[in-house]
């Protein structure tokens, strides 16, 4: 019973994340499963099934709230759905040894810019609204969804940054359709699993502790995503990209960290995560007393 409470606890939280900065749920759970002695693809086939029940409640409060463009939905989720039943299905295999720091120094490399750039610039309004084609989205979620299989993790640390970097969408719209079409991901991984594994190594029960605090967090976190000003927002997630790429990196044998130059590094990091939300917060404060301070007549657009 104190396993399944633990479980549960950890859903909540790792959807809280996730559901408010658009990634963190797979990569967090699959990591707990792993630290517990589950082999890599059942922990994965665990994770996916409880992402089917979490990513239908997180969507459809994302969509409550507003912060859902279904056009990018459709463009990223099927080919979304196609790269994680492919992943799902070599994923015995498959070694993602190498790739994963090499995909990790490409995320490294993405999360400063965007948190660099909404930091200091804050949101890019010069191309929010342009459409995303096509021929971007649809490689975007083949890897992505690829990725998130195999790897137990990967739909949003990939997704996430890509769509922020494009700075064609409002950071809650990119949080919101990325989670929403997680689902589509998470049933396609899950039929892929159950395909090649069947049930063995699966143990429901913690996919319905998972599932519990999951369902529990989720329409907190879109309602934080629905609050929270853009700039501040797009700086959290950036950090998020860092750290978790970091640590990635940190573990693998390109570089194999002792402990004690991990922590440095970690602290070194958190530090300046924090140092980038104050600034972001202050500059997103004044910004709003400069508006309020604003004359009405300048605000208001000209009529023609």
């Amino acid at each position: 019973m104190r396993t399944l409470i633990l479980l549960a606890l950890a859903g909540l939280g790792a959807q809280l994340v996730d559901g408010s900065l658009g990634m963190a749920y797979g990569v967090t759970s699959t990591t707990l499963l792993l630290a517990m002695g589950t082999n890599p693809a059942a922990a994965s086939a665990t994770v996916h099934l409880a992402e089917i029940g979490t990513t239908l409640m997180s969507g459809a409060s994302h969509w409550r709230f507003g912060n859902v463009d279904w056009k990018v939905v459709g463009k990223i989720g099927v080919p979304g759905a196609i790269g994680s039943f492919l992943g799902a299905t070599v994923l015995s295999t498959l070694s993602t040894e190498v790739a994963a720091p090499l995909m990790s120094l490409i995320l490294l490399g993405l999360g400063v810019y965007v948190m660099s750039r909404f930091t200091f610039r804050g949101l890019p309004k010069d191309r929010v609204g342009l459409p995303l084609r096509r021929r971007f989205l649809t490689p975007l979620g083949l890897v992505a969804g690829f990725l998130d299989a195999t790897g137990g993790g990967g739909w949003g640390p990939v997704g996430t940054p890509a769509l922020l970097a494009s700075g064609r969408m409002e950071p809650r719209k990119v949080i919101g359709s990325i989670d929403t079409s997680e689902f589509l991901v998470a049933v396609a991984a899950s039929l892929g699993f159950l395909f090649s594994l069947g049930s063995q190594g699966i143990d429901f029960t913690w996919v319905a502790a998972f599932l519990v605090g999951g369902l529990v967090a989720a329409p907190i976190a879109a309602w934080l995503v629905r609050i929270l000003p853009p700039r501040v927002l797009g700086s959290a997630v950036g950090g998020v990209i860092l750290v978790t790429n970091v640590r990635t990196l940190l573990n693998s044998d390109w570089i194999a960290a002792s402990g004690a130059t991990a922590a440095a590094v970690y602290v070194f990091l958190y530090a300046l995560w924090a140092a980038a939300l104050a600034y972001s917060i202050r500059a997103h404060l004044k910004e709003g007393k400069a508006d309020a301070t604003e004359p009405a007549e300048e605000r208001q657009p000209v009529s023609t």
